[in-house]
């Protein structure tokens, strides 16, 4: 495994971050502990989760914070909590009854308690934001935060979700506040939406922020999807981002499937690879359902794409250019 800081902090992590959205409602708790197994032994420290997570409303099983829950009997065995870095959320809403989501200081105070409950741990390493809620003032914000940290629930602060602006907000906010700021910035960004790479990117190299990825394979548009269809695997393959978007892409897909089997690699491995080149990026979140999902994303560690490659994959998949030159002299 390979290792880095998560953005200007102190922070080691590894530069895959084992996503635990599956665990509960996809896969069950047995499978589950064995992913997470299996990653820890490869040296996989850095898990992600979120307060919501275990509910699947396209499969309707689950309900919200059981993962967090499962992922805390996994901690509570041997020494996992010691290894691993722990993130988890805040946002989600919880209820029909008013302060039951957000960033108010109110919900940020309550959601980190019940998390710490569901985790089984008196700390969570990094505690993002998993939307901006724009009701809400940064002094508000960051004075919650803040008194986490202080009491040692939360370590370091993170985003998801964010544009460049609201990156740039929190972190002037934060710095009127001595305060650390953000750490990390969780954003949707792989080959195929490469949206992030016009603001958010340059923001969070400006801030300081480690770039974790979410979504590298595009919901599976990245990871061998027009080999899956002819192997019969359409109706399991082809959901939700993936889906939406095939139709309208399949030129590209074909192409890029095309090269993946020109340098012999598979797609998915190609897709995180790329990932792993850009600068700005601390380690692509990783789903997997299987523990073979999770084998093909840490040979991806050790993928390496020559510069021929790169260009071709930028060929295919063009990204929005450097901002601002991109659209303004």
């Amino acid at each position: 495994m390979q290792y880095t800081e998560l953005g200007r902090s102190g922070l080691t992590v590894s530069r895959l971050v084992l996503g635990t959205m599956n665990f509960g409602p996809v896969t069950d708790e047995q499978d589950s502990g064995r992913i997470m197994d299996a990653a820890l032994a490869a040296g996989v420290n850095f898990f992600d989760t979120a307060d919501v997570y275990g509910r699947d409303a396209r499969l309707d099983t689950g309900t919200k914070g059981a993962t967090e829950e499962l992922v805390g009997r996994w901690l509570s065995r041997g020494d996992h909590r010691d290894k691993v870095v722990l993130a988890t959320k805040v946002f989600g809403n919880w209820g029909d009854w008013p302060n039951s989501g957000g960033l108010s200081a109110r919900h940020i105070r309550k959601a980190c308690e019940d998390s710490l409950r569901r985790l089984g741990t008196d700390h969570i390493d990094v505690y993002q934001m998993h939307h901006i809620d724009r009701r809400v003032p940064w002094e508000e914000i960051w004075q919650a935060m803040d008194l986490l940290v202080r009491q040692g629930k939360v370590l370091y602060v993170g985003s998801s979700n964010f544009a460049g602006w609201h990156i740039a907000a929190a972190q002037e906010a934060a710095a009127r506040r001595s305060s650390l700021g953000l750490v990390s910035e969780q954003c949707l960004y792989n080959l195929a939406q490469r949206a992030a790479e016009a603001e958010v990117l340059p923001a969070a190299h400006a801030y300081g922020l480690g770039v974790v990825p979410w979504s590298p394979l595009h919901g599976g548009l990245l990871g061998g999807i027009l080999d899956k269809e002819r192997e019969g695997g359409r109706n399991r393959t082809l959901g939700g981002r993936a889906a939406a978007e095939l139709g309208e892409r399949r030129g590209q897909i074909e192409a890029y499937e095309e090269l993946c089997a020109k340098i012999g690699l598979p797609p998915g491995e190609v897709a995180l690879g790329w990932l792993l080149t850009r600068p700005e990026v601390t380690g692509p979140i990783v789903g997997p359902r299987t523990q073979a999902q999770l084998e093909s994303a840490l040979r991806a560690i050790r993928v390496d794409l020559d510069a021929d490659t790169l260009a071709e994959l930028d060929r295919i998949f063009p990204g929005p250019g450097p901002s601002p030159e991109s659209f303004a002299w």
